[in-house]
């Protein structure tokens, strides 16, 4: 039985949801939009967030989008820490 080829490029899975992000965007409608579509989840946001700017960091990633994607993922950390501490 012949294998299937392995495809080894990158990719985001988006697992059913968007994060209707867009680096376009300025900083609080990109932060808005990534939390509503993890339900106001900031760890859920940041880890997808987090996905997002390791799949486009590397040589042949978008820098301008790993470098926002990887400033909101930090954000949302932080905002989850704050909240677990109260």
């Amino acid at each position: 039985m012949p294998r299937k080829k392995n495809n080894n490029g990158k990719w985001f899975p988006a697992e059913g949801k968007s994060l209707n992000w867009r680096k376009e965007e300025g900083q609080a409608k990109r932060r808005t939009a990534a939390l509503a579509s993890r339900n106001g989840n900031y760890l859920k946001t940041a880890r997808a967030l987090q996905a997002l700017a390791n799949v486009n960091s590397g040589p042949k990633g978008d820098r301008e989008t790993a470098r926002k994607a990887r400033a909101d993922a930090t954000y949302f950390f932080m905002k989850h820490r704050q909240k677990r501490s109260k």
